[in-house]
């Protein structure tokens, strides 16, 4: 059965442990040689190809001076031809969703909650290239995989930071450098959200991959949820007060009367299995709703068939699995879609969702 899965128990030199205890979401670390004979994915040109399609988002961005210049995606040929010697950069996103060698390079981070996972994005960098300093607002291994690219991170920063004006990107207008390495092939860095970080090619043949997870704001995770409360809640579901009472005041929201909301939003906010089915859909809904598997249904009996007549399984790229179990079974999820699964096939669905 062809699903990887192991967890690494090293990140380089350091246990997955001792990282997630001193380092994840709480400060940077350069990582030495931590992808052994590490190949990339993609090559220069199969990365160009692929900026070339309609569904795949792709970016070029080209650093003139103090002015930079941002084109989508997609392109043609042409326009790789027709680019300056030095300071460019093309970015493809999601690269993990269309290359099987770009999903099995993304096992390598599975210590991390699959469900976490955002992407693995790809770049080609001339000399000088880059995307100016800036900071995200989620957790990212930075690891380099052909030639070399210099990273220097200074402070944290969040939305509030004053970036340059007039520019396509979101460029610091200040930034501090308070360190600063040369990566090569096999290095990683990571970078916990808000720190603020510049990587600048060091010669050609410069490919980055980017392990972005997601982090989703407080505000769109209650507007998803709300949302997805409301499509199943009855009209007759409404506000009512049989104890009203006279009131001194007709103008006056009352106490009793925001008690009544505050009651009304609780009884939704706490209901258990109602966050964990929208939980489930929600993490799992496939970025691209295009890049999700297409072909003929399989009921889990027949899948059970297929695998002990030896047969093989692997998931699709494009596609998010993850389960939550249940008392009696377990509810999986892929690409947004719940399907409840009995006691005697969770086992299997832990091995698919690992």
């Amino acid at each position: 059965m062809s699903i990887p899965g192991m967890k690494p128990q090293a990140l380089g030199g350091m246990s997955v442990d001792v990282f997630l205890a001193e380092y994840w979401q709480k400060k940077p670390l350069l990582i030495r040689d931590a992808l052994k004979n590490v190949q990339a994915p993609l090559d220069a040109d199969s990365l160009a190809g692929l900026a070339c399609e309609e569904d795949i988002e792709s970016r070029l961005i080209i650093q003139r001076g103090e002015q930079w210049q941002l084109q989508h995606g997609p392109f043609e040929e042409a326009a790789f031809s027709g680019l300056p010697a030095s300071h460019w950069t093309l970015l493809v996103q999601a690269v993990d969703h269309w290359v099987p060698e770009a999903a099995a390079f993304l096992e390598q981070f599975n210590f991390i909650p699959r469900w976490r996972i955002d992407d693995l994005m790809m770049s080609y960098a001339s000399d000088g290239g880059g995307v100016g300093p800036h900071y995200d607002n989620y957790d990212v291994f930075l690891a380099q995989v052909s030639g070399q690219r210099k990273w220097e991170i200074g402070g944290k920063h969040n939305d509030s930071s004053k970036l340059v004006e007039g520019l396509p990107l979101k460029i610091l207008a200040s930034f501090e450098a308070e360190q600063s390495w040369v990566l090569n092939p096999g290095d990683i860095l990571y970078l916990p959200p808000g720190v603020s970080h510049n990587g600048v090619a060091q010669g050609g043949d410069c490919i980055s991959c980017s392990v972005g997870f997601r982090a989703p704001s407080h505000a769109e995770m209650l507007r998803e949820f709300s949302e997805y409360l409301a499509q199943r809640l009855s009209e007759s579901d409404r506000y009512s007060d049989t104890d009203l009472v006279l009131q001194d005041n007709a103008g006056e929201i009352t106490p009793i009367a925001l008690a009544k909301i505050q009651q009304i939003f609780s009884h939704y906010l706490t209901d258990e299995q109602a966050i964990a089915d929208w939980f489930g859909r929600y993490v799992t809904e496939s970025k691209y709703e295009h890049a999700g598997a297409s072909g003929d249904e399989i009921s889990i009996a027949a899948l059970g068939e297929h695998l002990a007549a030896g047969g093989r399984l692997a998931r699709n790229e494009g596609s998010r699995f993850a389960y939550i179990g249940e008392g009696s079974g377990a509810a999986m999820f892929v690409d947004g879609e719940r399907i409840d699964i009995s006691m005697a096939n969770q086992q299997l669905v832990e091995l698919v969702c690992r």
